[in-house]
């Protein structure tokens, strides 16, 4: 297992880590992903862990906390095996308090994670979404303060926009506060707005990515093909109208380009996809989820290799689109491109 540093912080994680969605299974989003029991989350762990994956993604809302809870006792025992992260900010209830990062709900969730995960500290907490009615001030004082009683040793965020991101880490630094290390992301080859404004940014702050959904919320396992009805078992027959969209024939054409890659180097297609992510700038840590052995082991297998320059241009042509206003005319315009290339 190759091992990358997360940010401008100084902590390793692996280039492969492993999302818990799957562990509990309540409710009709995380049920549809899987329903893994403690006994199958603890021999998912063995497999991550003979193969160096050390860093386990959860959060509070995964399952109504049923995901922390089976993690957290998968784990137990070897808590200093271990790198837990996990995220807090989206609903928990219908309470006005039950939402959000002000200082009052965090303090009161990383509490309630730490009890279901049976640990006394969180390696690294994430905001799920940016609380645009709780002052940025407000949520980094609470995280500084975490951090320094020891709850929590780094921040980051998830799925914040360029400007919430920015402004963050602007305020941290302004009053000494902890900066995001990491931004967990949606990346993928049939999702790569991440690479006009987040990646840049990424670069720029030392913010490294973890990125989630890494085959295209199920659509790059290998088996949607052109022409073919989605095969029984897939889990978009039920949560497709959760996931990122993306165009019917452009995730053909991204198909085939897999495929014929995948072909040429006796690979599967998920390992593929992920190999390609792996060679992205900015990111840290690939998040795999598998709801059994089969699918864990396959994924694992996208690491030790490297795809060849030649196949990553063909990836990148069959996957591409033409970024949104402001960022075209980078691409489109000789003028623009020479004072603010594309970083990809």
């Amino acid at each position: 297992m190759e091992y990358r540093t997360l940010g401008a912080s100084g902590l390793k994680v692996p280039a492969l880590s492993f999302g818990t969605g799957t562990f509990g299974g309540k409710g009709p989003l995380f049920s549809a992903w899987g329903n893994s029991d403690v006994d199958d989350a603890r021999r998912l762990i063995d497999i991550c862990l003979e193969a160096g994956v050390t860093l386990f993604d959860t959060a509070d809302v995964y399952s109504d906390g049923g995901s922390e809870e089976v993690l957290g006792a998968a784990i137990r025992g070897r808590r200093d095996k271990v790198l837990i992260s996990t995220k807090t900010g989206l609903p928990m209830g219908d309470g006005p308090n039950d939402a959000g990062v002000s200082r009052h709900r965090m303090i009161g969730a990383v509490e309630a994670a730490l009890r279901r995960l049976g640990t006394d500290y969180i390696d690294l907490l994430q905001l799920h979404a940016f609380d645009a009615f709780t002052p940025v001030e407000e949520v980094l004082h609470t995280l500084d303060t975490l951090v320094r009683a020891g709850k929590v040793r780094h921040v980051g965020a998830s799925n914040f926009a360029g400007w919430q991101l920015m402004k963050s880490l602007a305020v941290a630094d302004r009053q000494g506060w902890p900066r995001h290390v990491a931004h967990q992301v949606y990346y993928s080859l049939t999702g790569r707005d991440y690479e006009w404004e987040l990646m840049p940014l990424g670069l720029d702050q030392k913010v490294g990515a973890l990125v989630w959904s890494p085959l295209g919320w199920g659509r790059l396992t290998g088996k949607i093909r052109r022409g073919q009805p989605i095969p029984q078992g897939s889990r978009l027959h039920d949560t497709a109208q959760w996931g990122p969209p993306v165009e019917e024939e452009r995730l053909y054409r991204i198909v085939d380009a897999l495929d014929a890659v995948a072909a040429e180097i006796g690979r599967s297609v998920p390992q593929v996809a992920l190999a390609w992510l792996l060679a992205r700038p900015t990111v840290s840590s690939v998040i795999i989820g598998a709801r059994n052995e089969a699918q864990l082991r396959d994924n694992l297998g996208a690491v030790g290799w490297k795809l060849e320059p030649e196949q990553i241009t063909r990836l990148d042509a069959a996957s591409d689109v033409m970024p949104a206003y402001p960022y075209y005319p980078y691409r489109t315009q000789e003028g623009f491109a020479r004072l603010n290339p594309m970083p990809v």
